[in-house]
């Protein structure tokens, strides 16, 4: 690794004071959800460890991964481009073109052979031998597995290179396949997301950077610290959901109040990301919160798992602890409501009758005594 800057001396080449450099560990401690005792381990990484080469390439895909990439505000994308890591070849972002640019990628490969990223965004085609993306004048997949073999680890970029996504839609003509499917013998970071959250993708570089390790997995080979928790547990409607008040069509008054978007097709529930705590652009909103439901598109299959205006099946009140789907939870709710009012009026009634009751057999000698008591 030796020739490379650390991340710390770029910044001071660049004119950052060492105190503005402390805020910005603080800030990156933050974002990563990691407390202050953090900070230093932090600071000491990027003064010490030389940025880390990254090699990114692109399969079948729209680019939007790059497109939401380059969105970042915390850190902002310049600042892990140009200062944290060293981007020696990305064919969406590089001025050089051609054969010059395969040169680079050459050159990066031989020079740090074991000690670079390899981060992949689309993904290989596998029918007719890989002919429905070339590269460089060769199938991806041959370019895949030649940058991959002395990779230190590879960074599936979005549901294209994590699960496949439109191209491996049914009938898959092409045979698009996912990248842990052809890359076999290296660790494999998922970031599942159509596209994924820009401050997802830099924070799992940033943490990969800092502690010289993998974050911690799911079982699916995604980052917990992202997608540990579905969207509906942390989603500001979640209230509505559990109140049984649903939109039933996205021009009617539940719409209007804001209630919860599950019958007209919202995936919340059944969606593993983080879009509604960080949420898009800087933090200002998410489809939820805009009014559109959410379609699911960081789950495996989700092309294929019909209309994204139809609602999940079966869907259990949870906010009820009770075996309901969601056209039985607002009846639930209201007769919740109901029964306990008509539960107190029918003992209010009891009692009057009892009383009634006892004063009808009471007789005048019981009164008599009374009086004398009084």
């Amino acid at each position: 690794m030796a020739g490379l800057e650390t991340f710390y001396e770029v910044m001071r080449r660049q004119g950052i004071t060492r105190r503005s450099f402390l805020k910005y560990c603080s800030l990156t401690a933050a974002a990563l959800g990691l407390g202050p005792e953090f900070v230093p381990e932090i600071a000491h990484a990027m003064e010490n460890k030389p940025r880390t080469p990254v090699l990114w390439l692109h399969g079948l895909e729209c680019t939007c991964c790059s497109e939401s990439f380059i969105r970042s505000a915390h850190p902002l994308v310049k600042d892990v481009v140009l200062s944290m890591i060293s981007l020696d070849y990305d064919d969406t972002l590089m001025a050089s073109a051609g054969h010059q640019a395969e040169a680079i990628l050459d050159e990066v490969m031989e020079k740090y052979k074991g000690n670079y990223i390899l981060a992949v965004e689309g993904n290989p085609p596998l029918n007719e031998d890989g002919m429905y993306c070339i590269i460089g004048g060769k199938p991806f997949v041959d370019q895949l597995k030649k940058v991959a073999k002395d990779a230190k680890a590879v960074i599936s970029w979005g549901s294209c290179a994590s699960h496949g996504c439109v191209q491996a839609a049914r009938p898959n003509p092409t045979r698009a396949t996912p990248v842990h499917e052809v890359i076999l013998d290296k660790p494999i970071i998922k970031v599942p997301g159509c596209p994924p959250i820009a401050e997802v993708m830099t924070g799992v570089i940033t943490y990969m950077l800092t502690f010289d390790r993998l974050p911690e997995l799911d079982r699916q080979g995604r980052p917990k610290m992202f997608y540990s928790q579905r969207i509906h547990d942390k989603c500001y409607r979640r209230p509505h959901f559990d109140a049984g008040q649903y939109v039933e069509a996205f021009d009617d008054e539940g719409a209007r109040k804001g209630y919860c978007l599950y019958k007209v097709g919202c995936k919340g529930p059944t969606t593993y990301n983080a879009c509604s705590t960080t949420r898009w652009n800087d933090g200002v909103s998410f489809p939820i919160q805009s009014g559109h439901g959410c379609i699911g598109c960081s789950e495996d299959g989700f092309w294929d798992k019909g209309s994204w205006y139809a609602r999940l099946t079966d869907l259990k009140g949870v906010g009820f602890g009770i075996e309901a789907n969601a056209d039985r939870v607002g009846m639930a709710a209201a007769g919740v409501v109901g029964g306990g009012i008509a539960v107190h009026a029918a003992v209010s009634a009891l009692k009057r009758a009892r009383h009634k009751d006892a004063d009808q057999q009471s007789t005048p000698a019981d009164h008599n005594n009374k009086g004398e008591a009084a």
